[in-house]
């Protein structure tokens, strides 16, 4: 006679002997739930099913049975298909939520991070050692109470490296601005602001890091407050109030937003065949909409602290978010800039003096601008560099031309007085 081999885990051989010992009355429910850890209830199912099973009765049910929740072998075969050819570098909640939307397979992302595993396309990561704990500083209360802006540079599309220019609301953790540019140079700046001004207007403040477009970090800049940079100045000219970090984790929701791009963005453009700049700030129109609706969140209230631009503000944009520099009007009322020279002409709206101090304003459509006292002065570009003069004729640079009339030699003007030069050069007053 055969016997018939019973595979069994060490939980339920631990429970044969505790309900034999109930079946032969030597302990009662009570016992048979203390000693095992189960409740009452389950200890009678127990010991009706080994009355009638015997000791198979102990072993699970579902034990060698098929999970109800199995996939289907042929959606597996889809998947790995789809993820060896579109998603081999897309993450498991991203490349979910792509299956979902663009194949019409809905698969938890869990399930999908054992199947991406197995197939060699992704790696577990380590749990992380316990670091010193940081406490988050909380929210602001109102959207456009604050916006965190940095600059990602990556190689976003095609093979070149780009940059990045981001704007974070803090308070919704929206982007409320994104704009490709070839680096994070101050034009590059401000275009960015000047177009996120005209969409939201102005907010309270900005956070920021210490790169230098945005700060002074010599060491005589502490004791030197005059020395700031073009986008320090501008950006306290149209009153928003610029905030300087001291590292990436106080402006978290900016920095936590680039690695989410550089995650879920540059696999977005590579579906889309994207390959310029051009493309890719208008697939940024659609595709940021879509990005807040997911990952932004209520602010504890609702008010928009942004002031919108009035007619004055919006009139002075392209001359705050220009380059300015202090010059001196030389001997021959010219002005040197960047290799260039200017020379003023006569008629000018306002007085000019020789060594007066102009602001030159480089707009940022590449037109020169030379500002004195709020006045922008009449000039021509000179080809070359003029030749030295020092002794000009013109005093002054008025807003009138010099007048060629002189009075006749019988003007109560000539007149009045009778000037004599004697031999010692001491001039000698005589009245007619």
């Amino acid at each position: 006679m055969t016997q018939k081999l019973i595979s069994m885990t060490e939980k339920e051989l631990s429970r044969i002997n505790v309900i034999q010992n109930l079946i032969d009355g030597k302990i009662n429910g009570t016992d048979a739930s203390k000693q095992i850890g189960i409740s009452i209830r389950h200890i009678r199912r127990l010991k009706l099913r080994v009355g009638k099973y015997g000791t198979e009765g102990l072993i699970h049910k579902s034990r060698g049975r098929t999970s109800n929740r199995k996939l289907d072998s042929e959606i597996v075969k889809k998947v790995e298909q789809h993820l060896k050819e579109k998603y081999y570098d897309f993450g498991p909640t991203l490349a979910s939520e792509k299956l979902e939307e663009d194949d019409n397979i809905k698969l938890d992302k869990e399930t999908l991070r054992g199947i991406m595993t197995r197939m060699g396309l992704w790696k577990p990561k380590p749990r992380k050692q316990a670091k010193k704990k940081h406490f988050w500083r909380p929210r602001k209360d109102n959207f456009g109470e604050m916006e965190q802006f940095d600059g990602s540079y990556h190689i976003w599309f095609g093979d070149e490296e780009s940059c990045l220019l981001l704007s974070v609301d803090d308070a919704t953790g929206k982007i409320t601005h994104a704009k490709f540019d070839y680096n994070e140079s101050v034009i590059a700046v401000f275009k960015f602001w000047i177009e996120y001004f005209e969409k939201n207007g102005l907010p309270i403040s900005i956070y920021l890091d210490k790169f230098s477009t945005y700060k002074v970090n010599h060491k005589n800049a502490v004791d030197n407050k005059d020395m700031i940079t073009q986008f320090e100045r501008a950006i306290n000219q149209i009153g928003v109030k610029p905030i300087t970090a001291h590292s990436p984790e106080a402006k978290g929701r900016v920095e936590r937003m680039n690695k989410t791009l550089q995650d879920r963005l540059i696999k977005e453009l590579r579906l889309a065949n994207i390959s310029t700049m051009e493309q890719a700030n208008e697939f940024l129109k659609e595709y940021v909409p879509k990005l807040n609706a997911k990952f932004s969140v209520v602010p504890n209230r609702r008010a928009d602290l942004h002031k919108p631009l009035n007619k004055t503000i919006r009139a002075r944009l392209p001359q705050i978010f220009s380059i300015q520099d202090k010059r001196k009007v030389m001997n021959d009322y010219t002005i040197r800039f960047e290799k260039q020279y200017f020379q003023l002409k006569q008629e000018q709206p306002t007085t000019v003096y020789k060594k007066d101090t102009v602001t030159v304003e480089r707009r940022l459509n590449g037109e020169i601008k030379i500002n004195l006292k709020g006045h922008y002065l009449n000039y021509t570009e000179l080809p070359e560099r003029p030749k030295k003069e020092i002794n000009v004729k013109l005093a002054a640079l008025t807003n009138r031309k010099p007048s060629q009339w002189k009075p006749p030699e019988n003007h109560p003007w000539r007149n009045q007085f009778l000037w004599n030069k004697i031999k010692n050069d001491q001039p000698v007053l005589i009245e007619k």
